[in-house]
């Protein structure tokens, strides 16, 4: 569960739920509406009034798992020191354009992220959601400080300015909005 403390969202919370298969995705609401433990603990949110309702608007994504990052990373405990955590969304003008970057983040870029302290929770592809097509990803941080400084080194790297410059990795040809 993650609060969005700055962006164009906030306030929001995240709240990501990792499934091992459709089936799974499929049954969950069936499963929790069943459990009567859940049932009770939830009730002053399950039964929140329309004069003051628990939430606003809900929107759920179903995504699917990049194969370089095949399934959620959890980062490392910090103990009782916060993280920041980053989500970003990369818009395509097309399907094709999507899928290539997509193939670009599996054959180098990843790589490149992890080397650089990028280090990530996911990458996924937004099968069913807004602002398709689209692919999502999160990335855990120290703090703003550590986020700054690895970027940087991301920025810089020999290998990202050359696999950014390969003609159909370029972003003018495969991303259309970074959000």
């Amino acid at each position: 569960v993650f609060n969005a403390a700055a962006g164009p969202d906030s306030p929001t919370v995240y709240v990501l739920v990792p499934h091992k298969s459709l089936e799974s995705f499929a049954t969950a609401a069936e499963k929790l509406r069943a459990d009567a433990e859940f049932q009770k603990a939830g009730a002053a949110f399950i039964e929140a009034p329309a004069t003051d309702p628990a939430y606003v608007r809900v929107e759920s994504s179903l995504m699917v798992a990049f194969e370089g990052v095949s399934k959620l990373e959890v980062p490392a405990a910090a103990g009782n020191k916060s993280r920041l955590f980053e989500l970003r969304t990369y818009e395509s003008h097309s399907k094709k354009a999507s899928k290539k970057k997509i193939e670009m983040f599996n054959v180098g870029e990843i790589a490149i992220f992890r080397r650089a302290g990028l280090q990530p929770v996911f990458f996924g592809e937004t099968l069913i959601g807004s602002k398709l097509p689209n692919l999502i990803y999160m990335l855990a941080f120290e703090n703003m400080a550590a986020r700054d400084k690895n970027w940087g080194t991301f920025g810089s790297d020999p290998e990202w300015r050359k696999l950014s410059a390969t003609p159909g990795y370029t972003d003018p040809e495969i991303v259309s909005n970074i959000s």
